[in-house]
C-alpha cells in the first residue's frame, strides 16, 4: 500500500467524468488498497478515485464511529457531518442500538433510487481543505454497485451513509461540493 496525494480544487481533473471499471485487475487492486490507506491517514470518512488522481469509478466509504474512550457526550461534539471530518459522527438516524459499521470499497457505484425528503448539512472534503459546506442532499438514497472481488452489492442508507455515498458519487460525476453547495464557510483562519 502506498499513500496517494490528494487533488485539490481548482485542478481541473476534479470536474471531469470517471471512466467505468470494465476488470478488476491488480492495478485497480492496488489503488483501492492505497484510497483505504490515504483515507486513513487523512481521518476522512469517504475518497473518491479522482481524488488521488485516477479517473476511474471507485470509492471508498467508513462511517464507522472512531473508538471512544471518553463520555457519550463527545457524539455532539460537532454539527459538521463532513464527508472529510477528523471527527468521524455516527450515522444521524436514531436507533438504540450502537451504531453499525458500515465500511464500504464501491465499483461503478451508481444511484438508483432517492427520497424526495432531503436534509441539509454541513460537509467537509479532502480536496477543499479549509472550508466547509453547507449542503442539501435527499435523506435516503439506494446504491447499486460492485463490491472489490466484483460482486453485486445494494445498499439503502440514511443518515451520514446516504451523505457519504452522494458525496463521493458526486467526485466521480465531476461535482465538488462546492458546486452545489448553499452556502460555503471558510474555516482556516480558525486555526490561526
Amino acid at each position: 500500500m502506498a499513500l496517494r496525494k490528494i487533488v485539490y480544487d481548482g485542478e481541473p481533473l476534479l470536474r471531469k467524468q470517471s471512466r467505468e471499471v470494465k476488470d478488476i485487475t491488480p492495478r485497480i487492486r492496488t489503488l483501492i488498497e492505497d484510497m483505504w490507506e490515504t483515507l486513513y491517514v487523512e481521518n476522512g470518512v469517504g475518497l473518491a478515485a479522482p481524488q488521488v488522481g485516477v479517473l476511474r469509478r471507485v470509492i471508498v466509504i467508513d462511517t464507522t464511529p472512531p473508538p471512544d474512550d471518553s463520555d457519550e457526550d463527545d457524539e455532539a461534539k460537532s454539527d459538521d457531518d463532513g464527508m472529510d471530518s477528523p471527527v468521524k459522527p455516527a450515522n444521524d438516524s436514531v436507533d438504540e442500538a450502537p451504531p453499525v459499521p458500515q465500511k464500504y470499497t464501491l465499483i461503478n457505484p451508481e444511484l438508483v433510487w432517492v427520497s424526495e425528503e432531503t436534509q441539509c448539512s454541513k460537509e467537509g472534503c479532502l480536496s477543499v481543505p479549509g472550508r466547509i459546506a453547507t449542503v442539501t442532499r435527499p435523506a435516503k438514497v439506494r446504491v447499486k454497485a460492485l463490491d472489490e472481488e466484483g460482486q453485486p452489492i445494494d445498499i439503502e442508507a440514511d443518515g451520514l451513509l446516504a451523505k457519504a455515498l452522494q458525496h463521493e458519487i458526486d467526485h466521480l460525476n465531476g461535482i465538488v461540493i462546492v458546486d452545489i453547495a448553499d452556502e460555503v464557510e471558510d474555516v482556516r483562519s480558525d486555526k490561526d
